[in-house]
């Protein structure tokens, strides 16, 4: 009879690594690392079960500080190295950690292909809307007239909207969070509780290159207003509970309303729903500024994962048949090699 294998507790120092945390100060980096570093205590999960699979740029150094199993890879490919992580041992708990530069420009095509075929992992995309490990130029999240080394009179590029791009790929979970934040925490447990490939968008401070540039909704002063929280089974409002956002039901968009007395449901506002993908687009799509910005999890609709799918392809290939490699190299044409050289 095998014997159930336990795992012991752990804390957030059982996460940490012997090495130097390199980082600018002030790096939103930080506060992420932290979270994480938090937050997997609380998951049941073992460091030596652990995979942290990362690309380049400032947020990919994240695997040298995790005390788990890991892979600093090449630039857009961590989804490809996660991939083949996952397919070699299923059981492994892997996170892909990348920055909006790796995973929407030279990355894009692999995150797409990843988030298509629902891989069962973590995917935290770090946006700071900005190449911050190469001196700031503009990356495919800077704003329309972002000034930096490479659009010195101003970026003209409309930028990619990372959940929007998730949930175009067809992922089955999209969440965003913001590094600094207490609610982060509660994000990654979502993240990780989901079955198949849960992609969270964190919006994270470059103190250096991009300073501030959330602080429309980030900004203590600015928070009520510019941030809403979406909570499964529970009314989307924000600004204290004074506002929310309700269905108009003649152009099928989102309008925001005010609410009186605490009476939601006579103002209108809807309750969110996380299987809902078409209030998903609505939600990462509203503009900032006449919408606040949603945050939390936002969509969670799991489905079969790709890697259960090959390893139930893989067993019903295999039925009853024994495996024998001579057989295999010796099927087809086969040559016979002299042992002694022809003379000439």
């Amino acid at each position: 009879m095998n014997e159930i294998t336990t795992i012991r507790p752990s804390t957030p120092k059982d996460w940490e690594t012997d090495q130097e945390v390199r980082w600018c100060p002030g790096c939103g980096d930080y506060a992420i690392l932290k979270a994480v570093q938090r937050t997997m205590p609380e998951l049941g999960v073992a460091p030596e079960n652990t995979v942290f699979v990362s690309g380049i740029g400032c947020s990919s150094r994240f695997p040298y500080y995790m005390e788990t199993y890991g892979f600093h890879t090449i630039h857009g490919r961590a989804p490809a190295v996660a991939t083949g992580v996952k397919l070699a041992n299923p059981d492994l708990d892997v996170w892909i950690i990348t920055g909006d530069g790796d995973a929407l420009s030279i990355g894009g095509n692999h995150t797409m292909h990843l988030l298509r075929r629902n891989l069962n992992c973590q995917f935290l995309l770090f946006n700071n809307e900005i190449y911050g490990l190469t001196k700031g130029q503009y990356s495919p999240t800077s704003r329309e007239g972002t000034r930096s080394p490479s659009t010195p009179f101003g970026s003209v590029d409309h930028p990619a909207k990372p959940c929007a791009f998730a949930l175009g790929a067809g992922a089955r979970f999209v969440a965003r969070g913001i590094d600094v934040h207490k609610n982060l925490p509660s994000v990654l447990k979502a993240a990780h509780a989901h079955q198949g490939a849960a992609f969270v968008e964190i919006f994270q401070n470059c103190i250096v290159y991009n300073d501030e540039v959330f602080e429309p909704f980030t900004a203590k002063p600015n928070a009520a207003l510019g941030q809403l929280w979406a909570e499964h089974g529970k009314p989307l409002l924000f600004a204290g509970g004074t506002r929310g956002l309700t269905l108009d039901m003649h152009s099928l968009t989102l309008k925001v309303v005010d609410v009186t007395e605490g009476d939601w449901e006579g103002a209108g506002v809807i309750v969110h729903n996380v299987t809902n993908r078409a209030i998903a687009h609505m939600l990462v799509e509203m503009p900032f500024g006449p919408f606040p910005m949603a945050l939390g999890v936002l969509y969670d609709d799991p489905a079969p994962t790709f890697e259960s799918a090959v390893v139930a392809q893989n067993k019903a290939a295999s039925e009853g048949k024994t495996a024998d490699l001579q057989k295999l190299v010796g099927k087809g044409q086969t040559w016979m090699v002299d042992k002694e050289p022809h003379k000439v």
